[in-house]
């Protein structure tokens, strides 16, 4: 019995029971073809016998558990990565965007200043 008692201690510990889903603005999450999550099993330690067959459910639940969560990590790797090379494209043609702006803009800046300063160097000498 304190064998089982170990286990069952084990598994609560290790399956971080009462996690809720992810949630963003409303919006849940749902992992692609992983299936449907495994539901937790009612435990009943009312006796020895009930107590050893909650033990046995909750490993059974623990193994399909583990193998969802396995393909739920493996579905957000993959979905992060995609939205991670969208946002990446995304900033990219922002910057060069940007850059391109600034350049022009020093250039401008740099063109009138030459332009302005060749004027104002003639126009002393037309004043001496």
């Amino acid at each position: 019995m304190k064998k089982k008692t170990a286990l069952l201690a084990g598994v609560v510990l290790a399956c971080g029971w009462g996690v809720a889903p992810a949630q963003a603005a409303g919006h849940v999450w749902v992992p692609q073809n992983c299936g449907d999550e495994p539901t937790a099993p009612a435990v009943d330690v009312s006796t020895v016998e009930r107590y050893n067959a909650s033990v046995d459910k909750v490993s059974a639940y623990q193994k399909e558990a583990r193998a969802y969560n396995s393909c739920v990590v493996r579905s957000a790797l993959h979905e992060e990565t995609a939205i991670s090379e969208d946002a990446k494209d995304r900033i990219s043609f922002v910057h060069d965007s940007s850059s391109a702006v600034q350049k022009r803009i020093a250039g401008n800046f740099e063109k009138l200043t030459a332009t302005l300063k060749a004027g104002s160097a003639r126009l002393q000498k037309t004043a001496q």
